[in-house]
């Protein structure tokens, strides 16, 4: 099997919220390693899985993984091109969408990819094999755009005066190692902001990767695009590593499952609005305590999960 290394999060309660029949068609938006699909498969008899997933490493490991498993398609694809992905497949809807918004450990643990902080490697930090590099972005970003990015996707309150110092080194060579941009970031921070909130790279490094990849605008295409596809009862399950994505499930799901939407002095309903979905559980489940101790990358982990009406 291909050396790609992932520990799936919550991969019993992704997978009951699912609430899989044997004949039902199933998407996993984010294969991986093929941690949570090879879970699914095994609970299909005449049913079919169709995996997605932008990095083709890790394409080819899940292929290699779900192999014998015949009802499994796994593609390359990006999330937010779901409708199109399954209406090549002859696809008209799906009983279950899993979505697990995190990086794999294969991803943080090679150096080569570039989305490590601690291991020095090339500032690559692309899931797929094109478009832009992280180190493309930070020599052709002006320094407002980059401050904003930081501050956006990572909500760095020191993000101005990185993006400064990180055009100021641009103009004497190129920032094109992790090791290079971590050094900079320590050096554009107060040594007491240096000592608080985990390591101090860590917010500019999420929010590169998520400019990177286009990952929140691949989201809100595909929270739509893939409740739209869900049957009748069908599931929808989204597992979400930090705020910014957290709120965006959150808010959209709340969407679908709100019903009138008349101003709430208006005696009678005008608007005739009826849910779409409904919420499985009112508050997100988190990772148990025992997965906590297997997989401290679990800590952050939210599962929501909405139901089609």
């Amino acid at each position: 099997m291909l050396s790609f290394h992932h520990i799936p999060v919550m991969p019993e309660e992704a997978v009951a919220a699912l609430n899989i029949k044997p004949d039902g068609v199933y998407v996993d938006g984010t294969a991986g390693g093929g941690g949570h699909s090879i879970e699914i498969a095994k609970r299909l008899q005449c049913g079919r899985l169709i995996c997605i997933d932008k990095d083709p490493q890790a394409v080819a490991a899940a292929s290699e993984r779900l192999r014998e498993h015949p009802q499994v398609r796994v593609t390359q694809g990006d999330f937010a091109d779901l409708p199109d992905i399954l209406d090549r497949m002859k696809i008209g809807g799906a009983d279950g969408i899993l979505l697990d918004l995190g990086i794999s450990s294969h991803q943080v643990d090679v150096p080569e990819r570039g989305f490590s902080y601690h291991q020095d490697g090339p500032l690559d930090m692309r899931m797929a094999a094109d478009g832009k590099s992280a180190a493309d972005l930070l020599m052709v970003l002006p320094e407002r755009e980059l401050a904003d990015i930081f501050r956006k996707y990572g909500e760095e309150k020191f993000s101005g005066r990185i993006a400064k110092k990180i055009v100021s080194e641009r103009s004497n060579k190129p920032i094109e190692t992790t090791l290079e941009l971590v050094d900079i970031i320590r050096g554009s921070i107060p040594a007491a902001a240096r000592r608080e909130g985990g390591h101090p790279a860590k917010r500019v490094f999420q929010a590169l990767r998520i400019a990177v990849n286009g990952e929140l605008e691949s989201l809100r295409v595909c929270l739509d695009a893939a409740f739209d596809r869900l049957n009748p009862g069908g599931r929808f399950a989204v597992i979400s590593f930090h705020s910014l994505e957290d709120r965006m499930v959150k808010q959209a799901f709340a969407q679908y499952a709100k019903g009138c939407a008349c101003p709430p002095d208006f005696p009678i309903c005008v608007c005739a609005k009826k849910p779409r979905g409904r919420l499985i559980g009112k508050k997100p489940q988190t990772a148990s305590g025992k997965e906590l101790e297997q997989n401290s990358r679990s800590a952050s982990a939210k599962l929501r999960v909405i139901e089609k009406l």
